[in-house]
């Protein structure tokens, strides 16, 4: 077994004094086996990977026509098993795991249960974040019995640390100490009214019991350069690690501003415009991720997050020309 204070996240970043490297990966589908996720790990692994964080997906809510033509509502899972795939990582490999843990579709009494079950397997890094609404719900809703948000999260899972659980006529109880991560947004989240209010909700967070924060991608570093300094004005000394998303496809020149509410920088942009196919599109996207990851390791910044997806032959390529 691995002691857990070697696979404790924010001690690994305040000890080391050079950047590191870490990347995020999808559980698979139901139905698929762990063999891709398994494969893009190992593609990484001469690039010593400091941990590595595993998504959460909450459920999704389906509406199917019957043959008698009423509708029938049908709820989902389509990527079960974070906490059974970041143990099988973690063991298999032993390098620390930080398993996603959610507001959205979940009750606090699940999220209670997920962390004691996390305890159990010798998994002790989480990064808490409110997650996404149901689709086409414009305002989030969380379950009943659930967080409204990332802040009351982070006190669930800070008041585990000092042994306060849900039912307080527990007798005996143990800490359940976790290395708590949190998301940041440079240039703001969407449901934010302006980015001064946002600062104040991350600095509540880090408040809260957050030991560093994991920005939303970028693809300009001076957004991230500002974002620091305006996250230090504020009284926030966290370490604040960016998280670098190789452009892939043609269509992310639109989608990613879309989904995210990001900028693409205008070079950025007029080079996707130009490309005729994916590939050509896939190079301009892992260019410029090294070009970004040069200059935040010339700066020195605690970390280099590579948001994968699963996709790991242009990260192998960003990794190698960085570490």
């Amino acid at each position: 077994m691995i002691e857990g204070n070697k696979m404790n996240v924010i001690e690994t970043i305040n000890k080391s004094s050079k950047t590191l490297f870490s990347f995020e990966l999808l559980p698979p589908l139901k139905g698929n086996d762990t063999s891709r996720i398994y494969r893009t790990i190992e593609s990484l692994l001469d690039y010593n990977p400091s941990y590595i964080n595993i998504t959460t997906h909450r459920d999704e809510v389906e509406f199917k026509e019957k043959e008698d033509d009423s509708i029938v509502k049908r709820t989902v899972r389509k990527r079960p098993g974070t906490v059974a795939i970041a143990a099988a990582i973690q063991y298999k490999y032993g390098i620390p795991v930080v398993p996603h843990i959610l507001c959205g579709g979940f009750t606090k009494s699940e999220t209670e249960h997920v962390l004691i079950d996390l305890n159990f397997l010798g998994i002790n890094n989480v990064l808490a974040l409110r997650g996404d609404g149901v689709k086409n719900q414009h305002v989030f809703k969380p379950d009943p019995n659930g967080h409204s948000n990332a802040i009351e999260l982070v006190h669930q899972i800070a008041n585990l640390g000092k042994g306060k659980y849900l039912d307080g006529d527990l007798k005996n109880n143990t800490p359940l100490e976790f290395s708590i991560g949190v998301a940041g947004y440079p240039e703001k989240h969407f449901e934010a009214p302006n980015f001064e209010q946002d600062l104040a909700y991350l600095n509540q967070k880090v408040e809260a019991g957050a030991d560093y924060i994991v920005t939303q991608m970028f693809f300009d570093n001076k957004i991230y350069f500002d974002f620091v300094d305006k996250c230090k004005e504020a009284g926030i000394t966290v370490p604040i690690i960016p998280g670098i998303k190789p452009i892939n496809l043609k269509n992310q020149l639109t989608v990613l501003p879309k989904i995210f509410s990001i900028d693409l920088p205008k070079e950025l942009a007029e080079e996707l415009a130009k490309c005729k196919t994916n590939d050509d599109a896939r190079k301009v996207g892992t260019e410029w991720a090294i070009y970004q990851s040069k200059e935040l390791v010339e700066k020195n910044v605690p970390s280099l997050h590579i948001y994968t997806y699963g996709i790991s032959d242009n990260v192998q390529e960003i990794v190698k020309s960085i570490f």
